[in-house]
């Protein structure tokens, strides 16, 4: 037996399936078509004294590692060829913790004709990639914990895989190397105090792992939820409450911009605070075991200049990015409980060491300089 061939498509069905097909087509032109003279832009300005490139860069928050991270970008999109001034107009935007804000300066910024769009953290990715879902404009991210997991299109298994318009840094920070490393400056250490804001996938993510490291050491973790940074500090107390041996602190946006107000929380119970966000130490915290974040901003900034000279942004990975810094504070040890002290080979190893009078040594402030 013969089976009865399916019945001819209707004519009005076909031309609708051909008009769909003609839309799709024309879409991927134009949308190639706007990247195309996105790059065209860049090469005019490349190519004609006093035209310049226009780049939005937005950040999330006025937080030290993010002003580092943005210090970064400018610093590396002048090693490329790119001048604020002289060839690159760049507009800094600043959300100041709002997702709301956030949301709305990423709309601006995707609808706003620009060569570039630049964004520091987890939040302002999210923000810029929805709003520019359309990949009209190339966008560069850095300061990122968790890319893959921050529903953007970016696949964890094949680093290629991601919108063609867009890439960047991952950087997860050594949450479970700084942990372990707290129960080696004190081995009593059996009750550890967290604070982080949920809302925040970067620290959903540091928190997984935190959780997983607390267990395999046995030490008990108390967590506690900061929505913003003005009820950060009541969050704080609320955990020393619980008797906790030290207090820490993921990379949360949130947090760290309370980090004085926490600090002075967990001086009253004569307990450190820890954190994986370097250089957390010069506002109190006992030591910071994380990454150099005007480093991870250059590099962010280079590859950013990388696109602006024509490399198509679609063939570059999304890969990790950890240059580690270590920075200590004696003085944060003066009046803590009993039991914590830095070994020496740690002092030695560490980037950046405040001595009891909170002076940084001169190695740091010299290499510091030396970035600049």
């Amino acid at each position: 037996m013969h089976s009865p061939r399916p019945a001819p498509m209707p004519a009005f069905l076909r031309r609708i399936s051909l008009g769909l097909l003609l839309i799709a087509a024309t879409s991927a032109v134009l949308l190639l078509s706007d990247l195309g003279s996105r790059r065209e832009a860049a090469a005019r300005a490349r190519a004609e004294p006093g035209r310049q490139v226009s780049i939005a860069l937005l950040q999330h928050a006025s937080q030290n590692i993010l002003d580092e991270g943005r210090e970064g970008m400018v610093k590396g999109l002048a090693e490329r060829g790119w001048e604020q001034g002289r060839n690159a107009r760049i507009k800094f935007f600043n959300a100041e913790g709002d997702a709301n804000v956030s949301q709305s300066i990423a709309r601006q910024m995707a609808a706003g004709g620009h060569d570039l769009l630049l964004t520091i953290t987890t939040v302002s990715l999210q923000a810029v990639a929805n709003a520019n879902r359309a990949g009209k404009t190339p966008h560069v991210f850095g300061l990122v914990s968790d890319p893959y997991a921050a529903g953007v299109g970016i696949s964890r298994e094949n680093p290629l895989e991601h919108p063609p318009h867009l890439t960047g840094f991952a950087t997860m920070q050594p949450v479970d190397a700084s942990l372990r490393m707290a129960r080696e400056l004190n081995p009593g250490l059996r009750r550890l105090g967290a604070l982080f804001n949920p809302a925040e996938p970067n620290s959903l993510a540091q928190m997984k792992v935190a959780r997983a490291t607390c267990a395999a050491l046995g030490i008990t973790l108390e967590e506690g939820n900061a929505e913003n940074a003005s009820s950060a500090p009541e969050a704080a107390a609320a955990v020393i409450a619980r008797g906790v041996d030290a207090l820490w602190l993921p990379g949360d946006v949130a947090v760290l911009v309370a980090m004085e107000g926490i600090v002075a929380a967990a001086r009253k119970a004569r307990i450190p605070v820890l954190t994986v966000t370097p250089p957390s130490v010069r506002k109190g915290a006992l030591f910071d075991l994380g990454a150099d974040y005007f480093e991870i901003g250059r590099q962010t900034g280079r590859l950013a200049g990388e696109v602006l000279n024509g490399r198509d942004p679609a063939t570059i990975p999304v890969s990790p990015l950890m240059p580690e810094n270590l920075c200590l504070n004696r003085q944060a040890l003066a009046g803590l409980r009993e039991g914590w002290s830095f070994p020496p080979a740690l002092v030695a190893r560490a980037q950046l060491v405040l001595d009891e009078q909170g002076r940084e040594s001169p190695r740091a402030v010299a290499e510091l300089e030396g970035k600049r």
